[in-house]
């Protein structure tokens, strides 16, 4: 089976989804793998790092596609894109089927596979393969970095010969993967930390990291069976805006990291709430590519309200592409490792497992994916 690592396009995207560790123990399995030049280039990695791992460097995607049975991407295909991949390939890649439903049909009529990356089940055996949580973790780190860079004030407590200065107040809404880490990250830099999730399963492991739980009092647990976030109710909502209005208000830093799969995130920072807080606090919105969990926030850039500097970097796993493209590697690499099987000659699409079942979108040209086909939202 052929394989071939394309070189990203979207714009600021620097990761990229195979590595060379991953290639050497793919080729040992007899498969053969092709990048396209310059693939890893972002993320540090060379064509003769490539070549070295026992890969073929081909000079542009058309030469690297040529004669591939799968195509690892990590942004989902651009209509450029998909107009060069030939009909019958498997295409490997972020997708989110539920908010890009004509990107999907496109894939269709090109008589592709699609696999989307995105829609790997939480279980403990697709935790390995689960690209989302390794790329969600690096970016809670990295979300306290940014935070911490722009507030104009130190994390930790210090002593000083001018007297004891207060650690910062960090809060984080949304204890997900990407929560979880920023709250540790936060910790380990000596901040005061708090937190607030809707789901209230995850409090204990937000008290297990040294933070305080935000409790808001409502009956209502939104978690699904699959372990993610749900919309909440307009009464839960409103019990949540007066209860964080006071949070944010006292917060230095606020890390947001609300999503919910297919939706647009939530809105859990109005503008009033951010006009609440002291000035030089800042606002890290990780929700920024799904359109924002504050009211202000512009996706790609940094905004200033009322001297609250609000933060909408995209892509922030691509921020630090070495790890990210390791960690995307690695999980990629467990993925194609199960859809093959132990003969290793073609991915099984058709198999009935809970992972190919979850993850395969279309086949042979086919939307398959039941919450596109029962036109689930």
């Amino acid at each position: 089976m052929r394989i071939c690592v394309l070189r990203e396009t979207a714009e600021h995207e620097r990761r990229v989804a195979l590595l060379p560790d991953s290639v050497k123990r793919l080729v040992g399995k007899k498969l053969e793998v092709v990048v396209q030049s310059g693939a890893g280039v972002g993320a540090c990695v060379s064509d003769a790092d490539y070549q070295a791992a026992g890969a073929t460097i081909a000079a542009d995607a058309k030469a690297a596609l040529e004669g591939a049975q799968v195509a690892l991407k990590v942004q989902p295909v651009s209509a450029a894109e998909l107009a060069v991949l030939p009909r019958g390939i498997t295409l490997v890649s972020l997708m989110y089927p539920l908010s890009r439903r004509k990107e999907v049909e496109a894939v269709a009529q090109a008589g592709l596979s699609l696999i989307s990356l995105d829609a790997v089940p939480r279980t403990t055996l697709a935790q390995m393969m689960d690209v989302l949580s390794s790329q969600a973790s690096l970016a809670g780190y990295r979300a306290v970095l940014l935070a911490a860079e722009a507030l104009p004030k130190l994390f930790p407590m210090m002593m000083t010969a001018a007297g004891t200065l207060a650690a910062a107040r960090v809060l984080v809404l949304g204890a997900g993967v990407a929560g979880l880490q920023a709250i540790a990250t936060a910790r380990r830099l000596g901040a005061t930390v708090e937190a607030y999730d809707v789901r209230k399963v995850v409090k204990e492991q937000v008290e297990s990291l040294g933070a305080r739980f935000v409790d808001v009092p409502t009956a209502e647990d939104a978690q699904t069976a699959g372990g993610y976030a749900k919309e909440v109710s307009e009464e839960t909502r409103q019990k949540q805006a007066q209860v964080l209005r006071e949070h944010i208000a006292k917060a230095d830093a606020v890390i947001t990291t609300a999503l919910v799969p297919g939706k647009k995130a939530p809105v859990l920072v109005t503008e009033e709430m951010v006009k609440a807080m002291r000035a030089g606090s800042v606002i890290v919105d990780l929700a920024a590519e799904q359109g924002g969990n504050c009211a202000v926030t512009r996706p790609g850039e940094r905004v200033v309200v009322n001297g609250v500097t609000v933060i909408g970097e995209v892509n922030v796993p691509s921020h630090v592409a070495v790890h990210a493209s390791l960690s995307w590697s690695r999980n990629v690499e467990k993925l194609l490792v199960h859809l093959m099987g132990k003969e290793a000659t073609a991915l099984k699409l058709e198999a009935s497992d809970e992972i190919t079942q979850a993850m395969v979108t279309v086949r042979d040209g086919v939307v398959v994916d039941p919450r596109l086909k029962q036109g689930a939202s």
